[in-house]
């Protein structure tokens, strides 16, 4: 028999889930490169994984001159979803992952700080969609984004969990950052590429457990009895 001590198993979904990261930063730059910011891949990386838009507006303003409103926020959705329909890939052993906890009977959720089109269409692309059902959420239906814990809130709040007892899969610092400041026990991915944290950064911002490859993280959520 199967067992799991936790209530429910809560997944973010941009570079847990699906390779994504690459593809949509990369759209970001070629547009902040026609704005008049050269900005690299590096530093691209550093400021704008696992962040909203609503919350860097005034870094893009400070390099542009730009105040990006919802009219450029738009725009830059369609082309990123072009991109993301053309290019993006699941995480390699990502849906086994979901499966096997879904299997197990515990509840799961994806819990993203992207708006919702994007979440459920990525979850489409790579075919897991029908894993979550309707419990998927996001980060630009809350007050505040990650890394302030209001999107996992929300999320344990319409499972009638307790953040305490909850896993939350994280690879970004403000994701990890959130989970943690929820309550949840939180298992930071270091995944292979730019995008990603390493373990021991992971652990520095909180997580309690970190993996390399998704195919252990089943095993480190159920306990076999």
């Amino acid at each position: 028999m199967t067992a799991c001590r936790f209530a429910a198993v809560l997944f973010d979904c941009d570079g847990v889930l699906v390779d994504s990261e690459a593809i949509t930063l990369s759209v970001l730059r070629e547009m902040l490169h026609e704005m008049g910011w050269p900005i690299s891949v590096e530093e691209c990386h550093r400021r704008f994984v696992g962040t909203a838009f609503k919350d860097e507006w005034k870094v893009i303003y400070d390099h542009t001159g730009v105040a990006i409103d919802d009219e450029w926020i738009v725009g830059f959705r369609a082309r990123r979803d072009v991109a993301l329909r053309a290019r993006l890939t699941p995480v390699p052993g990502a849906g086994d992952a979901v499966r096997a906890v879904v299997e197990a009977g515990i509840p799961v959720a994806c819990v993203s700080g992207a708006d919702r089109h994007k979440v459920e269409m990525q979850l489409g692309i790579v075919g897991i969609r029908e894993l979550f059902g309707d419990r998927i959420f996001s980060g630009v239906e809350v007050p505040r984004s990650k890394p302030a814990p209001d999107v996992y809130l929300a999320a344990t709040t319409a499972l009638g969990v307790d953040p305490a007892a909850c896993a939350v899969v994280e690879d970004s610092p403000p994701g990890v950052r959130a989970g943690v400041a929820a309550g949840a026990t939180v298992f930071g991915f270091a995944g292979d590429g730019p995008t990603y944290q390493s373990p021991e950064k992971l652990l520095e911002l909180g997580a309690a457990r970190t993996f390399t490859s998704m195919s252990e993280l089943p095993g480190l959520l159920l306990e076999q009895d």
